[in-house]
């Protein structure tokens, strides 16, 4: 049991939630219900960091709402066929963040790369009043990369730079805001290192983009910005590393987190951690927030995840024919709309018993 110090309730959970998990979901308690002006009206719920920035940056917290949603999409997206498909049931999802299993730590990653992800494509849209585009002027020169162009062709920062550092440091701002590292506590440990886990699949894998400008295609000067990684990228990377996932238990120093097993080496910055073992997700479990799998779409001839066999637990599964409503025989009508049809399709799925 969490001590009382480590929940609050939420907007839309009813249950219990984690303190630190607030750092996410303070002010919206679900990632489906998350409108800033919920956000702001309920500010006594908030403390330090987070409630100055709500107060001062409105438009700020507007956007780490929709880094939350988009995390929570991309994690829905990249569990869809595993026995738990990151459901954002409140009652389950409650239940799934009060746990320090490796789901839960995709939870925060993938959270806190989403609002680090938001806040940046703000900035570069010219969304925010507090940032824009990167600045570019004491940045060092850009590599040369491979492409057209001879040798000496002269090389520039230009165009409209992500500026992920900003984006970076806003979501450090609100997801570790009620966590002190340093703080004896292994959950405490845990969620910041996480946390920082997702924001580094977003901010270390910004690659260089560059535009060639010449006569004839000559190629003689390159403009070139920073562009952040596709959230889907972050979203596959970071379920590699959910795939690989360290587990962990506190060192004597209570600042340190060492592997359980001796032979596995310590994990690094990027690595997602997690101290307890997930329960299978078979069967509904209301303590442990599983919804399980019954009634669950599979597919009968897939070996891996999502076939019936792993995601419907050994029970088996049925087929059942669904009447499906797609377009169909679209026309381009000048000038410019496509109009079609609905037609009905019957469609064969195999369900989890």
């Amino acid at each position: 049991m969490l001590p009382p110090s480590r929940t609050q309730l939420g907007l839309f959970f009813i249950l219990l939630c984690p303190a630190n998990i607030i750092g996410l979901w303070w002010a919206v308690g679900s990632p489906l219900v998350m409108d800033p002006n919920s956000i702001c009206r309920k500010t006594k719920r908030l403390a330090g960091k987070q409630a100055e920035l709500c107060q001062t940056e409105p438009d700020l917290v507007q956007e780490v709402a929709k880094g939350a949603r988009l995390g929570v999409r991309e994690c829905q997206h990249q569990f869809r066929f595993r026995r738990w498909n990151c459901t954002s049931h409140s009652k389950n999802f409650g239940k799934i963040l009060q746990q320090d299993i490796r789901e839960t730590a995709f939870v925060y990653a993938i959270t806190a790369a989403g609002v680090s992800h938001a806040v940046t494509q703000a900035c570069s849209m010219g969304e925010l009043l507090q940032c824009s585009c990167e600045g570019t002027r004491s940045r060092a020169p850009p590599l040369p990369t491979a492409g057209p162009g001879p040798e000496g062709s002269t090389w520039e920062w230009g165009g409209c730079g992500d500026d992920v550092e900003f984006g970076y440091e806003k979501s450090r701002q609100f997801m570790d805001a009620k966590r002190k590292k340093g703080k004896s506590d292994i959950r405490t440990l845990i969620d910041l290192h996480n946390n920082e886990a997702g924001r580094l699949a977003v901010r270390s894998y910004t690659r260089t983009e560059c535009k060639c400008h010449g006569l004839s295609g000559s190629c003689t000067l390159h403009t070139c910005w920073k562009k952040m990684p596709h959230f889907r990228e972050v979203g596959d990377r970071l379920l590699q590393r959910f795939n690989g996932a360290c587990q962990v238990m506190g060192a004597n120093d209570g600042k340190t987190l060492l592997p359980v097993g001796r032979s596995l080496k310590p994990p690094d910055r990027q690595d997602l951690v997690y101290s307890a073992d997930s329960p299978d997700f078979c069967a509904a479990n209301r303590k442990t927030g599983s919804p399980g799998t019954r009634g669950r779409v599979c597919n009968g001839s897939a070996p891996g995840v999502s076939g019936c066999d792993l995601l419907c637990c050994g029970r088996g599964h049925r087929a059942e024919t669904v009447v499906l409503e797609e377009s169909c025989l679209c026309r381009f009508r000048w000038c410019c709309v496509v109009q079609c049809r609905k037609c009905r399709v019957h469609q064969e799925l195999s369900l989890c018993l």
